[in-house]
């Protein structure tokens, strides 16, 4: 199972943490503000289907099979689409694709998790399906319950998501810090060597550069020639206090500029970014 920090709060609660936390970030302004503030948006819908989710849970309604578990999540899109359309800029195509799945039949809904959840690579890039099933993830890995996700090669051993980030954190009795991988999926973390690209293993230190910006001390992009993949990483060793997820999308110019020099994230972040 991956390694998490989540410790023995709830669910909801770590969700709430993170809308807080978004909230607090978005006050201060600049250049991240829009992302900071519809993330917040999204964290606080999250987690009010994780607490709707905790209770199925609870009762034990969810197995980790997404096929029968799938009424449950369903339960939760209208509210969280919603809260998506409403936060995401006017007009845009993320808001008008949110409005329009809070109205889709449950079919077509179910059909749609299901090949996210099933991993196919041309399903993975839709950004809405992660966004409800983050919450019955999370409740899951939270819980213990296996999923039947089988994961591939570089991404999270639990749930079979993509590393979203990587975070670098000292801990008792190592020589500097350690690299982690964080799930887009369950927000898991677990281990990785620290010279791998995450994508394709590359491990040639020379195929894998490293770009930062004074700006954002904490934060890089940890790049790879081989595959023109890239990972934005935190280094939590300088401080423990941002909340990974959040915190990097003040440095939201990095992924800007990595874009623009033809590398590609390996999953988008929380503002889809």
């Amino acid at each position: 199972m991956a390694e998490t920090a989540r410790g023995n709060s709830s669910v909801a609660a770590a969700f709430a943490s993170r809308a807080s936390r978004a909230r607090e970030l978005a006050k201060a302004g600049g250049p991240a503000r829009g992302a900071l503030a519809f993330a917040a948006a999204l964290l606080e819908a999250q987690g009010n289907a994780a607490k709707r989710l905790e209770e199925e849970a609870a009762g034990r309604g969810l197995r980790g099979r997404l096929e029968g578990d799938a009424r449950a999540v369903l339960a939760c899109r209208r509210a969280l689409f919603g809260a998506i359309a409403a936060a995401a800029p006017a007009g845009g195509e993320l808001a008008e694709e949110a409005e329009e799945r809070s109205d889709e039949d449950d079919e077509t809904a179910t059909a749609r998790l299901l090949v996210y959840w099933s991993g196919e690579t041309e399903a993975l890039s839709d950004y809405l399906s992660r966004a409800l099933l983050r919450p019955y993830a999370e409740v899951l890995a939270k819980r213990g319950l296996e999923t039947d996700r089988r994961p591939l090669p570089g991404h999270c051993p639990f749930c079979g998501g993509r590393p979203v980030l990587a975070v670098r954190r000292e801990l008792p009795e190592t020589n500097g810090a350690t690299r982690f991988l964080a799930c887009a999926l369950c927000g898991g973390e677990w281990p990785v060597g620290r010279i791998r690209c995450p994508a394709c293993e590359e491990e040639n230190p020379e195929r894998l550069p490293l770009f930062r910006d004074d700006r954002h001390p904490l934060a890089r992009v940890e790049a790879c020639e081989t595959c023109r993949r890239y990972v934005k990483s935190l280094d939590l060793s300088l401080d423990a206090r941002p909340i990974p997820e959040v915190d990097e999308l003040l440095s939201i110019s990095l992924d800007l500029w990595a874009a623009e020099n033809g590398y590609a994230r390996l999953e988008p972040g929380i503002a889809g970014v």
